[in-house]
């Protein structure tokens, strides 16, 4: 995804976040603050999460949007805006523009979860489907406001979306005076420069860190070029965070006030997401539990107390179910495997007394007994067992191989 902007801003201050503090007040939530004790213990420090998941419309993404739209001139306001997004600018955009007054079309690709398109329906925006990826959504987006006048709301590269999303940062510092690390998750950047033009405004001790998907890392190799670098691919489960290019705006902001960048795998993500739903019983889509990851991953390097934002929570029920068994396999909590046996009445209730005492759980099985490459007296057996850890499954590994089963993993 990328996205780019030509035009000349001034530069962003805290009196803009201030301002646009102000002029959101009654229409955003001003989100709770939670304890991670898990966390906590890990780190050393106080933990907490900054639930922008449960944010209106389910993200942070409502207040630069309608920052923008309600800084828009009369005729600006007649002429409508258009947007292009699969999912929570998408329903900011639609949401603040119905709270304006302003009429709405939204682009999304063709492939964007359902969910996701009739909120965005729902929130008073006119959703068209088109192109299979963000970049020919974009496209058309762009082309439509050029054709018809509306104003194109851009994602995260304009003062007054950056200046929204910087509330979160003035929200933080209020309830968590304390705080000495601030850990956010970046795509464009609009989020992570709006909390750091307020946080080092404010509070220059605390250490804001930012946090991207390791597949779609654009800030990493753009700060060490000094300027903005395209990705030539971009590949995560984090669509929040699925952004090719830093914005323009954006950059430096980040480049100058955010202290670190760090990236984190899938595997890092889904036992993030996991950690969330079991320990916090905060459903956190994959960019709002990356923050999360990046704790996780490396705990005692951050100091505290640390405020981790959880920047939203619409999660597509089946990527969810996708991605929370991702997880459980990277925390050690699936087995998968794959054991010959013999093909006698008793041997498959044989082989599961075996597992019972090894107390593993059978989600699925299937036996083959008519594979070419199987023995006449052989039957193949591919389980999925729930475990209780990467110990645990080791133990049941050996015990299937104690009572003579070749065993595959």
């Amino acid at each position: 995804m990328t996205f780019r902007t030509s035009r000349p801003f001034p530069p962003l201050i805290l009196d803009d976040v201030r301002g646009a503090q102000k002029m959101l007040s009654g229409v955003a939530r001003t989100t709770g603050m939670e304890g991670s004790r898990h966390l906590s213990s890990l780190v050393g420090a106080p933990v907490h999460f900054k639930c922008e998941n449960l944010q209106r419309t389910g993200s942070f993404k409502l207040r630069g949007a309608y920052v923008r739209i309600a800084g828009l001139s009369p005729v600006e306001r007649a002429a409508g805006v258009v947007a292009a997004s699969a999912g929570n600018h998408a329903q900011g955009v639609a949401l603040a523009s119905s709270l304006l007054g302003v009429r709405s079309t939204v682009f999304m690709p063709v492939g964007a979860p359902l969910p996701k398109v009739a909120a965005t329906r729902e929130y008073g925006a006119e959703v068209r489907l088109h192109g299979h990826v963000v970049d020919e959504t974009l496209a058309a987006a762009q082309e439509y406001a050029e054709e018809t006048g509306a104003v194109f709301i851009h994602p995260f590269d304009h003062p007054d979306i950056i200046a929204g999303q910087g509330t979160v940062g003035l929200e933080i510092l209020e309830q968590c005076p304390e705080v000495r690390t601030i850990v956010v998750g970046v795509g464009g950047g609009g989020l992570a420069a709006g909390i750091a033009v307020a946080v080092k405004a404010l509070r220059p001790d605390v250490r804001v860190v930012g946090v991207q998907a390791a597949g779609a890392a654009a800030f990493p190799p753009s700060l060490s070029a000094g300027h903005p670098v395209a990705l030539g691919s971009v590949q995560t489960m984090a669509d929040g965070i699925k952004v090719g290019r830093p914005g323009d705006l954006t950059f430096p902001l980040v480049q100058e006030l955010v202290d670190e960048i760090r990236t984190v795998s899938e595997d890092e993500l889904s036992s993030a997401l996991l950690l969330c739903l079991e320990r916090a019983k905060m459903v956190v889509e994959p960019a709002g539990a990356s923050p999360v990851a990046a704790l996780l991953s490396d705990p005692e390097s951050f100091r505290g107390p640390v405020v981790a934002v959880l920047s939203g929570g619409n999660m597509d029920p089946l990527l969810m179910q996708r991605v929370l068994t991702h997880g459980m396999v990277a925390a050690g909590r699936y087995l998968g495997l794959r054991l010959r046996l013999t093909d006698r009445p008793g041997a498959l209730a044989a082989m599961l007394a075996t597992l019972s005492v090894a107390d593993a759980n059978v989600l699925d099985i299937s036996h083959v007994r008519t594979d070419p490459r199987l023995g006449l007296t052989e039957a193949e057996v591919e389980l999925h067992l729930e475990t209780k850890g990467p110990e645990h499954c080791e133990e049941v590994a050996s015990a299937l191989r104690a009572a003579g089963y070749l065993v595959r993993t």
